[in-house]
């Protein structure tokens, strides 16, 4: 019992000093989706960014599992500013190697990954910012996209600080 306690304690632990350590986020969240992402439908963040000076770095996160059968990702990002300007973006992803083994982090059969989105973005706007992502998977050789994408079970959206370290 005794030693339960400490490997409980020795975990939590863990948890805690990994996100304790994460110094550089402003905001990240994740949604999950059903057992398959439709192609209708968006996944909305809502950010309100801590100043309108400072650049940040700003990725969308995802979770995958094997059940995902593509080597790629077509997703559309649209970032809506406060007083009515919209930003829309057609963006491509590397999910797999060449080998077909899958890219991101992860011992299981679900990997996550931090794709880049945008860099050195200055929130010059005071409010609430929205961004919607949505995948735009196509089949080759065919005009429909895939109806529901199957394998991809969360989508996150993270602000990060810029690290002028480098």
């Amino acid at each position: 019992m005794f030693r339960s306690n400490r490997v409980l304690f020795a975990l939590i632990f863990s948890v805690l000093l990994g996100v304790s350590c994460d110094s550089n986020r402003v905001y990240d969240e994740y949604k999950s989706l059903p057992n398959a992402w439709h192609k209708d439908s968006i996944v909305n963040f809502k950010v309100n960014p801590p100043d309108s000076i400072n650049p940040y770095n700003l990725f969308v996160n995802l979770r995958n599992t094997s059940e995902y059968k593509y080597s790629n990702l077509f997703l559309i990002v649209e970032m809506a500013f406060p007083h009515g300007k919209t930003i829309t973006d057609t963006l491509e992803y590397r999910m797999a190697d060449p080998t077909g083994k899958f890219l991101g982090t992860g011992l299981t059969d679900v990997k996550e990954n931090k794709l880049w989105y945008k860099e050195g973005v200055v929130f010059n706007e005071e409010g609430t910012y929205t961004v919607s992502i949505q995948q735009a998977m196509r089949e080759n050789g065919k005009v429909n996209g895939v109806v529901d994408l199957k394998g991809i079970t969360d989508v996150g959206f993270r602000v990060e600080k810029v690290n002028n370290k480098e």
